[in-house]
């Protein structure tokens, strides 16, 4: 990897317009599939898709954590032989092996107990060592700094995925397994890209298969698996507990609902952000130490704390009208887990940049035990509060957990490393959000009608008072975009002209 900040900016750039545009295809999709399917075929399908999810973490069997860990940057043709046997092909093999056995168990128990399974499982059966495939060949991808490809297939397959989808629904039948259907599709047609470039990329040599490397792959990656499934199991817990406190698949559909588009917000906010802030600390804690992490991160939160609680005012006062606005006023029961987990996953970016850290440590326990921590916590919290509260019973649960991870992260991580919001960024957000949340009680007061109406008028009148804030009491912000907007201006008179 280039150790310029242009090279940097550049794969930003680039994974940030992927998960842009990625975001932008669940958005078209959410509306429709929510018009589409009625709460018991969307709950299904959430359901399935939480259980592959789980079943790709398991099967992954640590390979893509190795991969990143030991690719051989610089290595001969012998080298990378070793290291695509080794580390791609034979964990691959045994995650195959592992798929076999599991389907063979369920087939055997299907026949002897005469309980059958309903299509869309045997569908997500299929397609999941396809995208075990599919993941590791993108890890690879992304370790030797393919940004380009990375982003054009992540698109192209988004939105392959999309049309095959909405059209299997369309022409066969409004329900999970038609949806599931197209999605399969898409599956083997992403599968065969990546096949084809593994082919021509990664080379298998059985004179180079290596059990002490085989070893140190498994020995490394294992414990990360095992942090990853508790990550998919803190996103799926709360819809797999709703199905089975409530028995009913319509619950979960109207949580799913919600949960879908909050996590737009979350592939939006999160993910982009540490794609690159990840090895920038990585590269700083190695070759300027604890300080030049710290110094980064202030460079990052004040931007960040600004944009954050402006997202999370916003979802928080208008996540139903979008919902309204997105996918009708019958899914408008899905508003208030939005709202809710929408906001928290604006927020969350900035308490875990506040407290990273225990990866460069190498803390990794650490990490997995906070894991624990939040998956127990949701866990609990949703066997109380879903037969309390219903479906805002588990959005209250995944809230309280992921807060209690990330203060406990905070809190964990070693004093040099460990960086807040300064004290003016934390005033002067103080003060925005008050202006804004005066603009969403205008909003009330107007008795707009719901959906994109209250939508565009309340965004302005709560967006326009935070951001005026803002800027006329910070000066640094100031300097930030005048810059910026005056690069802007000068293309557009530059295309006047031109």
């Amino acid at each position: 990897m280039s150790n310029g900040t242009p090279g940097l900016a550049r794969h930003y750039l680039r994974y940030s317009t992927a998960n842009l545009l990625v975001m932008m295809a669940g958005l078209v999709s959410f509306p429709l599939l929510t018009r589409l399917l009625d709460n018991t075929q969307y709950g299904i399908l959430g359901y399935y898709e939480t259980w592959v999810l789980m079943a790709v973490a398991v099967a992954k069997l640590g390979a893509q954590h190795s991969i990143q860990r030991f690719y051989p940057h610089g290595g001969d043709e012998e080298r990378m032989r070793s290291f695509a046997t080794n580390l791609f092909y034979l964990p691959m093999i045994g995650s195959l092996a592992l798929w076999a056995f599991v389907g063979a168990v369920v087939i055997v128990h299907g026949y002897v107990t005469g309980d059958g399974h309903s299509p869309v499982f045997w569908m997500a059966l299929v397609m999941t060592p396809m995208l075990v495939y599919s993941s590791l060949v993108e890890t690879v991808l992304r370790v030797t700094e393919q940004s380009r490809t990375v982003m054009l297939t992540r698109v192209a397959w988004r939105w392959l995925q999309l049309a095959l989808m909405l059209g299997a629904v369309l022409a066969v039948q409004h329900t999970a397994a038609a949806a599931y259907g197209g999605k399969l599709l898409a599956v083997v047609v992403g599968m065969a890209f990546y096949f084809g470039w593994a082919r021509r990329n990664l080379h298998f040599a059985r004179s180079r298969m290596d059990a002490a490397e085989l070893r140190q792959s498994f020995a490394y990656g294992m414990p990360l698996v095992a942090t990853e499934i508790l990550a998919v199991a803190l996103v799926s817990v709360d819809r797999i507990m709703l199905k089975n406190l409530s028995g009913d698949f319509a619950v979960v559909g109207i949580y799913s609902v919600g949960a879908a588009l909050a996590m737009q917000v979350h592939m939006f906010m999160n993910l982009t952000v540490f794609e690159s802030f990840t090895p920038a600390a990585n590269r700083v804690f190695t070759t300027d130490g604890a300080a030049a992490v710290r110094a980064l991160k202030r460079t990052m939160l004040m931007p960040m704390t600004y944009a954050a609680i402006g997202v999370a005012i916003l979802l928080w006062t208008l996540g139903t009208d979008l919902i309204i606005a997105l996918s009708g006023a019958g899914k408008a029961q899905s508003g208030p887990v939005f709202e809710l987990m929408g906001a928290m996953n604006a927020i969350l970016p900035v308490m875990l940049v506040c407290g990273f850290g225990l990866v460069l440590e190498r803390r990794t326990k650490t990490v997995l035990a906070l894991m624990c921590l939040a998956v127990a916590v949701n866990a609990a919290l949703n066997w109380f509060w879903i037969p309390a509260y219903g479906v805002m019973g588990a959005a209250y649960a995944t809230l309280v957990s992921s807060a209690v991870s990330s203060l406990a992260a905070c809190v964990m991580v070693d004093r040099s490393l460990r960086q807040f919001p300064d004290a003016k960024t934390l005033t002067t957000v103080v003060f925005a959000a008050i202006a804004a949340l005066l603009g969403g009680w205008v909003t009330v007061q107007l008795s707009l009608r719901p959906g994109w109406q209250r939508m565009l008028v309340g965004g302005m009148l709560i967006g326009m008072p935070y951001l005026l804030v803002l800027l006329a009491l910070d000066g640094r912000l100031r300097a930030m975009l005048y810059p910026k907007l005056r690069a802007v201006e000068r293309r557009i008179g530059e295309g006047a002209v031109g």
